[in-house]
């Protein structure tokens, strides 16, 4: 038995025939963002993932958590709008109304006070 890869080879002779032919694996380096992108682009246009996890050397769950988290992102962005002229209009708008309800409570307090719990202020009669 000269062949390493034969049945009767053991762990260790076949781990040592893995090791010697095929270039040693490449240190995994860290993604990119746009590296990531480009590998979920591939994947929503109908690659397959193994292909792609085999080829990129990254697990196919994690090809499948950046492909949710970017659908995920995709579909926050399309639920908010953008503000324009109106948003700050009502911003300011909210802004008055407060101050006028914080001056007429004010003017109701005051005028609690002068009245003295009475409704209406008395009055003289005219000679």
């Amino acid at each position: 038995m000269t062949d390493p890869m034969a049945r009767g080879a053991g762990p260790t002779e076949r781990a040592q025939h893995a090791g010697e032919d095929g270039p040693a694996p490449a240190p995994r380096r860290r993604m990119s963002a746009k590296r990531k992108q480009s590998a979920v682009l591939r994947l929503l246009r109908g690659e397959d993932l193994e292909l792609v996890s085999r080829e990129l050397r990254v697990m196919a769950a994690e090809l499948t958590a950046w492909r949710d988290a970017f659908l995920a992102a995709g579909e926050a962005s399309l639920k908010t709008r953008a503000a324009d002229g109106r948003d700050l209009e009502i911003g300011r708008l909210k802004a008055k109304v407060g101050d006028l309800t914080m001056t007429t409570e004010l003017l109701e307090a005051k005028i609690e006070r002068l009245e003295g719990g009475r409704p209406l202020a008395r009055r003289r009669s005219r000679p």
